[in-house]
């Protein structure tokens, strides 16, 4: 899959235009729903992440303030589609279970 290179030296953009941190499959997005998720700095990210250097977290960082609108209405299109998806699954076998027993509310 062809990658076009960016002005961000560790972020390259996918045929689809995601854009992804260079020399991995991880999206810029999910790094940062990782900081968000669990508060994680930078070196908390490394920490998790070894395979990322330092240069390449800032980076994304970067580029995400750079695009933040659009990165936030993609992370929050992406959140709504999977709420729409559980909504529609319903509730799981297991739960009905644990909640027949009294074991879940």
């Amino acid at each position: 899959m062809p990658l076009t290179a960016t002005e961000y030296k560790y972020v390259e953009l996918d045929e689809k235009n995601v854009p992804i941190i260079a020399g991995t499959t991880m999206k810029v997005i999910e790094l940062v729903q990782a900081h968000i998720a669990y508060g994680w700095s930078p070196a908390e990210l490394h920490l998790n992440h070894r395979y990322l250097t330092m240069s390449q977290i800032h980076s994304a960082f970067a580029y995400y303030w750079d695009h933040k609108q659009e990165l936030d209405s993609d992370m929050q299109r992406r959140f709504e589609y999977a709420e729409k998806l559980r909504l529609e699954a319903g509730e799981s076998p297991l739960s009905k279970k644990l909640r027949a027993q009294g074991l879940i509310k």
